[in-house]
């Protein structure tokens, strides 16, 4: 019925994934290693051994179509889901969700972390993650609570990239005995010839450079993490940022307003930096992510902290607000005690290069703004494969918005610095006769007194 064969470098990691050895699974493996093939018959076996829901999860819902539910096996001609799934098991099949059941009862289903909120139903007893470094960490974070319910488990499988959320949930899978962890590189598995990576090294640096082209070998082949993710706009800065120790606690100061600068596009697409400004620098103390496309839903979320400084807002806020509305959201904020004020149209390039310059500069608290800081180092151009060059605009991923909302930090937050007051001079003590002739002196108390201080330094 199946023709599927375990690699012996495989075998540990499918091993502990059938026999349910651990809870979580985290795979860093190199590039061609064979990780989504390895990870849909691991699940065909659990699922016929054990009946329930178990979900596969891409970055982006189109790559789980076209890679899984579309592609084909270029060495056998098969569709790769019939391979994993074999006819004779399946019981039907759902297209557009790209759902199976089969004959036994279970399920098995393609999803996107750019959707993790349109997943609903029963809970899965099993999910695993593929490129979990370009996926989506809130995914993880909405799933979580329902494999915890169904006492399931959750694998992760990825090619490094960059020193992000993947790289940190590795740190705590080695640490941890209740993770099963693994990182091979293309020397551990020697499932390329040398001849094979002489040729994918010289391919990278003809099309990249000789230092770009040999970092992105090292990070798909070697599976380094030292560089920033490839085509990141901010990569090198958050590194610095984090190299100075500008990524850690920061406490809201009490002196100073939070601010906010939005993006606005659809309902979980609405990120929110609060900041506040004060030593001449940003001091980045929350972030925001809606889950819902109720604007009094985030009001109520920014009163509650007591963030009333200025909402730096995005030209498109003028528009109307609905279908047959006339009322704007500039007017909507109006409404609920906001404060908008829009930050001047300029173009995408001007607003990553303001981003760039306030991350040199920038506080960043690394707890309330984890999942915005995951996605500045996730922002990143597109790869146009034609061409063979980066395009000037980002990847239309989940970080997009994120980097988006941070370009107008970028933007304002020179605007919310408190005005500048000079020092007042001191006044020296004098008297006045006023017009009843009585002699008044033009100072207070407490000025008198350190008016006589300073005659006494002068003395000595």
């Amino acid at each position: 019925m199946h023709e599927f064969r375990v690699r012996w470098y495989q075998r540990r990691f499918h091993e502990a994934l059938v026999n349910r050895t651990h809870d979580r699974l985290m795979a860093i493996w190199h590039r061609r290693a064979g990780k989504d093939e390895i990870v849909l018959n691991a699940m065909r076996e659990i699922a016929w051994k054990d009946p329930g829901t178990y979900w596969h999860c891409f970055p982006e819902y189109k790559q789980a179509r076209k890679a899984i539910w579309n592609g084909v096996n270029g060495h056998t001609g098969k569709r790769r889901i019939f391979e994993a799934f074999p006819p004779e098991i399946i019981k039907r099949m759902q297209d557009d969700d790209m759902f199976i059941e089969l004959t036994n009862g279970a399920t098995f289903q393609l999803i996107g972390s750019d959707r993790y909120d349109a997943t609903v139903g029963a809970g899965p007893k099993g999910i695993a993650y593929s490129e979990w470094a370009l996926s989506n960490p809130s995914a993880w974070a909405y799933h979580s609570p329902m494999i915890r319910e169904t006492k399931g488990f959750a694998a992760f499988i990825t090619t490094p990239r960059g020193n992000n959320h993947a790289k940190a949930m590795l740190d705590k899978a080695t640490s941890n005995p209740l993770w099963f962890s693994e990182v091979l590189s293309i020397r551990d598995t020697r499932a390329l010839t040398e001849a094979d990576l002489g040729e994918a090294l010289e391919e990278y640096q003809t099309l990249h450079g000789e230092d770009l082209g040999l970092a992105i070998f090292e990070q798909e082949y070697e599976c380094s993490f030292s560089g920033a993710m490839v085509g990141a706009y901010w990569g090198s800065e958050m590194n610095r940022a984090e190299r100075e120790g500008r990524i850690g606690l920061v406490p809201i100061n009490p002196h100073h307003p939070v601010h906010t600068a939005w993006d606005l596009g659809k309902a979980v697409n609405n990120p929110i930096w609060c900041f506040q400004v004060y030593d001449g620098r940003p001091h980045v103390v929350d972030f925001y992510r809606p889950d819902s496309d109720d604007l009094a839903q985030w009001c109520a979320w920014l009163d509650e902290r007591g963030y009333h400084g200025t909402d730096y807002v995005p030209h498109d806020i003028m528009a109307p607000a609905g279908w047959g509305v006339n009322r704007t959201r500039f007017d909507l904020l109006k409404s609920m005690k906001r404060n908008p004020k829009v930050v001047p149209m300029v173009s995408v390039a001007e607003g990553i290069h303001a981003g760039r310059e306030t991350i040199k500069v920038a506080y960043f608290d690394e707890g309330r703004c984890g999942d915005g800081l995951e996605g500045l180092k996730s922002y990143r151009r597109e790869w146009d494969d034609e061409r063979k060059t980066f395009r000037d605009n980002p990847v239309k991923d989940w970080a997009e918005h994120i980097g988006s909302s941070f370009r107008y930090l970028g933007l304002s937050w020179k605007d919310a610095a408190p005005a500048y007051q000079p020092p007042t001079k001191p006044k020296d003590l004098g008297y006045v006769a006023g017009d009843d002739g009585v002699i008044q002196g033009n100072l207070s108390v407490r000025e008198a007194v350190d008016a006589m201080v300073r005659r006494r330094k002068r003395r000595r």
